[in-house]
């Protein structure tokens, strides 16, 4: 089963992955979040950003 990457359209590979998992698009190299995995849907990863302690 794949899904399709937004950045650039390509099948990426969700088989064997759960909800919340970050991957990479094969083609672009995109950091993606697999959303679903009975309905293929993935999206760009959160950029993780800094908490300086709080």
């Amino acid at each position: 089963m794949s899904a399709v990457c937004p950045e650039c359209e390509a099948a990426v590979e969700v088989e064997n992955l759960i909800v919340g998992e970050i991957t990479f698009c094969p083609d672009c190299n995109a950091e993606l979040e697999v959303l679903n995995v009975e309905h293929p849907e993935v999206a760009l990863a959160p950029e993780v950003e800094e908490d300086w302690g709080e």
